[in-house]
């Protein structure tokens, strides 16, 4: 073989060997997983686990639409559980903290407490621990404020609502100042028990829930 021949032949190898490293890599990239989305859990009880409503449209999912809609690339994981007190939230965050590692955690916990007569400093004790924790595994917090009846006497009604804002001041977490703002003096909006929200109530809980999740959301375009 001439030299001229083995040149031609060893260029020949070395552009099938480029050829088929870029092949490889083209394979590998069209199978690599792709990044995956931040995670938003909302631990919370029955008005943000659709209690009495038809499944995906209570205001988590509707959240979960509107990040669709305006093209925020997040995934939601609704952890709430009907009935569930701030005790049982601490008990079952460090697990979805650990299986998740979500961006936010919405906190949406307290008002069984005050049903059930649990102590305040406790309710306080353990939503700061629950905000402290979120916190420790790099999450952003948003707590969410809630009334109880008046029934429970206006000391009592105001001391309750006012641990929200103390601890979102002290902790530095943005405050939804009440999730049923808007609806809580329209009887119409409530399910039977006057307790539960209805279906048409929940795009207005989505309404005073948004303006202090939005903020914490990475955007790759304005909206």
């Amino acid at each position: 073989m001439t030299s001229r021949a083995t040149a031609l032949t060893t260029a020949c190898g070395v552009a099938v060997a480029a050829t088929l490293f870029s092949v490889s890599l083209a394979a590998r990239a069209a199978n690599a997983p792709e990044p995956a989305k931040p995670v938003i859990v909302v631990l919370g009880d029955s008005i943000s686990a659709e209690y009495g409503l038809p499944r995906d449209t209570g205001w988590v999912a509707l959240m979960r639409q509107r990040l669709t809609d305006e093209r925020i690339d997040y995934s939601v994981a609704n952890a709430s559980i009907s009935g569930d007190t701030t005790s049982g939230g601490r008990a079952r965050l460090p697990a979805l903290m650990q299986r998740l590692k979500p961006s936010i955690v919405i906190v949406e916990l307290g008002a069984n407490d005050a049903l059930r007569g649990v102590p305040l400093s406790t309710t306080e004790d353990n939503l700061r621990t629950i905000i402290e924790q979120a916190q420790q595994g790099h999450a952003k917090v948003v707590l969410v404020g809630m009334y109880v009846p008046p029934n429970y006497g206006p000391d009592y009604t105001q001391k309750f609502h006012g641990l929200y804002g103390e601890l979102s001041r002290q902790l530095r977490v943005p405050l939804v100042p009440f999730l049923l703002a808007g609806i809580a003096d329209k009887p119409d909006m409530f399910q039977a028990d006057q307790i539960h929200p209805t279906q048409q109530a929940q795009p207005v809980l989505l309404n005073n829930v948004w303006p202090a999740v939005k903020p914490l959301l990475r955007t790759s375009s304005p909206h």
